[in-house]
């Protein structure tokens, strides 16, 4: 099937995304965005499966509870994020995103990438 492939350091984690390489990544400065240090790329949630997974698959939640941040339990890389797609207008309590750690794409370097910034340190 086409599509890009990522993992973590261990590759215990891993996923195929249906579709391509994003044209620019997101860099959000709230406050576990910026200590996290991902680069997102943004996907709808049917065209991410993850291809394996170990057991100690972790998760992250604060404050609201509404995003799920996984990461890896055996090499602790952030993997990616189940989130409302939170817009500027808000959100419909419907519509769901994946957040990819872009470094983490079979074939991207997400320094040469161009980056927008979410000011998620004041909209949240």
């Amino acid at each position: 099937m086409d599509g890009i492939t990522g993992s973590c350091h261990c590759g215990q984690v891993a996923f195929r995304i249906d579709g391509g390489l994003p044209d620019r990544l997101v860099r959000c400065t709230c406050s576990f965005c910026a200590k996290r240090g991902a680069l997102l790329a943004y996907y709808p949630p049917e065209v991410f499966h993850l291809t394996a997974i170990p057991e100690n698959d972790a998760i992250y939640r604060w404050n609201t509870e509404l995003v799920a941040h996984h990461f890896c339990g055996v090499c602790g890389c952030a993997t990616f994020s189940d989130s409302p797609a939170f817009e500027l207008d808000g959100w419909d309590r419907q519509t769901r995103r994946i957040g990819v750690n872009a470094r983490l794409l079979a074939g991207l370097v997400a320094e040469d990438m161009p980056v927008d910034v979410i000011d998620g340190k004041h909209l949240w």
